[in-house]
């Protein structure tokens, strides 16, 4: 679906390490001079850790209309496409800050997410650019919308509407996103204590979040905030349990009561009374907590 040139015109190699310097000596060298440190466009104290962020695949729901060999097979440094119309939304694979390039050669518009860990995720093909240089993301958060129509502004070389996602190493190498969620399974969302204690709190709420991202069209950031977006997503999943109320994203009685349906197949035994309880709220969360919503 898109031809990319081999000399890496969507994020290259950067320049190596100068001779006999190892990248933890240039590091250090950079913090003690500077005071702070800065890693993929995040300014750090001095000391601070930078653990890998939780990077998930956003695209999960659509079909792969390019393989990583293929790409390969036909002279790309690598990547995944995914078969959206244009205009779909694009929610960051994880936080960071964001990075427009404009017309990027054969990639066309693209939008970069440097990660705090040095890493980068790159959507190529965009049609729409949605947010400012320098915008801190969190993961989810809508950042672009797919393009890739032959001839569009903005699609570069492809020759049809699809998403391509590559990951970009600290050492500049394009990597395979999908192999590096795998090997960070670390990465996905915690598992919520609500299923013991029966009490919502962030945790819970995120895992609503990318439930209701994969299966009923949450757009918005997973942030453990729940907001008019969220509710009025998970009033549309509770169709399916008995809601027939307006999808205003102002749950009541209603709402909650499809949600104490929904939980009595995860052992909910109390009454359906649209008055969530600590029973009722484990219940929930023993759904939340499936794998498949990490």
């Amino acid at each position: 679906m898109d031809h990319e040139n081999p000399s890496g015109c969507c994020g290259g190699p950067s320049a190596p390490p100068q001779a006999g310097l190892s990248r933890r000596t240039l590091l250090r060298g950079a913090a003690l001079t500077t005071g702070a440190l800065t890693v993929g466009g995040v300014v750090a104290l001095p000391g601070a850790a930078h653990a890998a962020p939780a990077i998930y695949n956003p695209f999960a729901g659509y079909p792969i209309t390019g393989t990583w060999e293929e790409h390969l097979a036909r002279g790309s440094l690598g990547g995944i496409d995914f078969g959206m119309g244009v205009g779909t939304n694009l929610p960051a694979c994880g936080a960071g800050t964001i990075q427009n390039i404009p017309n990027n050669g054969t990639g066309g518009h693209t939008v970069t997410i440097h990660h705090s860990d040095g890493y980068r995720s790159q959507y190529l093909h965009l049609s729409q650019f949605l947010l400012s240089d320098g915008t801190a993301v969190a993961a989810g958060t809508v950042v672009g919308r797919s393009g890739g129509a032959a001839g569009a502004p903005g699609s570069g070389n492809s020759t049809g509407p699809h998403l391509h996602w590559h990951m970009i190493n600290p050492s500049g190498v394009r990597i395979n996103p999908l192999t590096y969620v795998g090997q960070n399974p670390g990465g996905g969302l915690p598992k919520t204590t609500t299923e013991q204690d029966g009490i919502p709190g962030p945790i819970c709420y995120k895992r609503m979040q990318n439930w209701l991202r994969i299966t009923s069209g949450y757009l918005g950031p997973i942030d453990g905030v729940p907001g008019v977006n969220t509710y009025a997503a998970l009033q549309r999943a509770m169709r399916g349990y008995g809601y027939t109320g307006p999808i205003d994203g102002v749950p009541g009685v209603n709402t909650w009561k499809a949600v104490q349906r929904l939980a009595s197949g995860w052992g909910y035994t109390g009454p359906v009374d649209g008055v969530m309880g600590p029973n009722s709220w484990r219940g929930f969360a023993r759904f939340l907590n499936q794998d498949q919503w990490d």
